[in-house]
């Protein structure tokens, strides 16, 4: 029992959000989507004296639930990331309820880089780039590139991206958490 409990011990754990600035950005936004939606909404109501209610209740959807969905969001935005025993596990919640494993045997190279957000990949966030493959990022520009056996690229940002590709090394050279891997799959 106590290998299985091993096994979801991490070795390696980082959480990101979005920084300040970004953050401070989405509200500015919003604030000026909700003050234009307002005088809008006010124009309407003089013009049409609320004879059709129609714009009225578009323009209260879109200028105010939806900015303040989009804050919730940006607000709860996280960019979780673990290596365990067993592999590399991501969570970019709220889109992710659950990690994505990744495990040890689907990855042929993983190793600590220096890239562009907004050339390789059009930004922060996930993200897909033509030949650069998936990212899941939130800040900077260092992340684990991972390479997976079958060609696939991803690239997960991160503040400590030598630490985690350190953690990922010393997983796949322990031969014992692999036999634990092992041992664990096959008893489930």
């Amino acid at each position: 029992m106590t290998e299985q409990n091993n096994q979801h011990q991490p070795i390696f754990y980082e959480e990101q959000k979005f920084g300040s600035a970004c953050i401070v950005t989405v509200v500015i936004a919003i604030a000026l989507t909700v003050g234009l939606s307002g005088f809008s909404l006010r124009q309407i109501i003089y013009e049409q004296k609320l004879t059709n209610i129609l714009p009225i209740i578009i323009l209260i959807a879109s200028g105010v639930v939806v900015p303040l969905a989009v804050a919730t969001v940006f607000l709860t935005l996280k960019l979780q990331t673990q290596v365990r025993p067993d592999g590399l596990y991501v969570r970019f919640f709220p889109f992710h309820i659950r990690y994505k494993k990744f495990a040890l045997d689907q990855i042929a190279e993983a190793y600590a880089r220096r890239y562009r957000p907004l050339l390789e990949y059009g930004g922060w966030g996930i993200k897909c780039g033509f030949k650069t493959g998936k990212a899941y990022n939130v800040k900077g520009n260092w992340g684990l590139q991972i390479v997976f056996k079958n060609g696939r690229k991803l690239l997960v940002g991160s503040q400590k991206a030598d630490k985690l590709a350190e953690a990922i090394e010393s997983i796949s050279q322990n031969p014992t958490s692999q036999q634990q891997n092992e041992t664990a799959t096959d008893s489930m």
